[in-house]
């Protein structure tokens, strides 16, 4: 059996209890080294075999996996985050289907969710954005006509991108072309849930200034839109003059507003 595990974003205890239980299992750890905490291997038994796909191919990933599954073993391939979101999966899950082996996905959780938690954020506000948009930045892989930061970026929706953090010049040249304001609260996470995490807050207009100042280059993601700001409307789930099925209105109770520091 394979199973394709998210990692998580860093920080070893934010894998799901499920995925710590199959580490501590496995007969074979492929994990992404480049990106994956190696503090995480510390779950797996002695006589495990860990091996760091950063410097092989698809094709030598398939090769370790598909005979250690044959014979018997319990496989796990360890991606960062969780494994829908730029984990590039599916090409090996693709792959695994013509050996008619069995495989499992296990999500985790992505750093998505904890670049937000490092922000102290909400990225879906009322009256701000409803939207978040994860995409990257097109560099040596294309992206598909329509998908390109610009294009995107007319929405006005919250943004996350992912694999930019070398690329801040063009992006910000992007984002505005598309209609974002210099002055659009902006914000870089680097290696959220990290014990080295830093959080850089700044504009759009800012945004290769501050990665720059910071020595920020890598492995770091760029949250923009106004979610980031101090102005948005009250949730009407909590409102007390706002009836549901689990709730009637209450017209006599007062609205506070919620305070903004």
């Amino acid at each position: 059996m394979i199973y394709f595990i998210g990692a998580g974003p860093g920080a070893v205890d934010l894998i799901t209890v499920k995925g710590k239980e199959l580490l501590e299992k496995a007969d074979l750890i492929i994990y992404a080294g480049s990106l994956v905490n190696p503090g995480l291997l510390q779950y797996a038994k002695p006589e495990c075999v860990i091996m760091d796909s950063a410097k092989m191919t698809l094709e030598e990933v398939i090769a370790a996996m598909v005979p250690a599954a044959q014979a018997g073993k319990l496989v796990v391939r360890l991606h960062t985050g969780d494994p829908s979101v730029y984990g590039a999966h599916r090409e090996q899950i693709d792959m695994l289907r013509s050996y008619n082996l069995d495989f499992e996905i296990v999500p985790g959780v992505s750093s998505v969710c904890a670049a937000a938690a490092a922000l102290d954020a909400e990225y879906t506000l009322p009256n701000v954005s409803q939207s978040v948009i994860i995409t990257r930045m097109e560099g040596r892989t294309p992206v598909p006509s329509k998908q390109k930061i610009a294009d995107y970026a007319a929405h006005k929706a919250t943004m996350v991108i992912f694999l930019s953090s070398g690329m801040l010049e063009k992006l910000q040249g992007e984002l505005i072309k598309g209609g974002y304001t210099a002055d659009t609260p902006a914000a870089i996470v680097y290696k959220a849930s990290w014990p080295d995490e830093k959080v850089v807050r700044c504009t759009v207009g800012t945004l290769a200034e501050s990665a720059a100042k910071y020595n920020i280059t890598k492995t770091a993601l760029i949250t923009v839109g106004n979610f980031l700001g101090s102005e948005y409307d009250r949730s009407e789930l909590y409102n007390p003059t706002f009836a549901h099925g689990y709730r009637a209105a209450d017209p006599s109770k007062l609205e506070l507003k919620p305070e903004v520091k």
